[in-house]
């Protein structure tokens, strides 16, 4: 399977949904044109109250949309946008991206991967219960986060439901993802 953009999102107000949109436009260095997390410092309320001028590392926030089917097997209704990420995919298996991952989306948008999310309490005020279903442990006991990876812009252009996104895997050795 190839991996592709199920759904574009954004929202200009914070919110912790975004509504999905004919497309999207990423502007290099700053993230998704018009979003509120759009910015080249922090943008995320918690990231802004510990030090606002940190650089802006979670851009682009995107959802793998077989996390969907995952959790509806456990009873919750989860549709694109409704967990704040810009960019739905499916076919590619973005928590086990390393750092530094280039992801080509579409004709021109080019991302790098800078790390997961790190789901908070809000999950919980969306679904009862639900952050329980993207934060768990894994056999050995290790902390495992299922919300979707964050990049940054480093070439711009406009991202629609239907593109294509091609993986460059960064030179080795990898670095895990963590949260960022």
């Amino acid at each position: 399977m190839s991996a592709v953009v199920t759904a574009v999102s954004s929202n200009g107000t914070y919110s912790f949904t975004k509504p999905n949109r004919e497309s999207i436009t990423l502007l290099a260095g700053l993230g998704v044109e018009g979003d509120v997390h759009a910015g080249v410092t922090v943008k995320h309320r918690s990231r802004v109250a510990q030090d606002p001028t940190r650089p802006n590392l979670r851009q682009v926030h995107l959802m793998h949309e077989e996390l969907f089917a995952e959790v509806g097997a456990e009873g919750f209704e989860v549709t694109a946008g409704d967990l704040g990420e810009n960019i739905t995919t499916r076919g590619i298996d973005l928590l086990g991206l390393p750092v530094g991952t280039v992801l080509r989306v579409g004709e021109e948008a080019v991302l790098e991967v800078t790390g997961l999310r790190n789901p908070c309490l809000q999950i919980d005020t969306f679904r009862d219960r639900l952050l329980k279903q993207v934060v768990g442990r894994d056999e050995a006991g290790n902390l495992v986060r299922k919300a979707g990876i964050m990049s940054i812009v480093r070439h711009g252009g406009t991202v629609r439901p239907g593109d294509a996104i091609t993986v460059e895997l960064p030179s080795e050795p990898h670095r895990p993802l963590d949260r960022v």
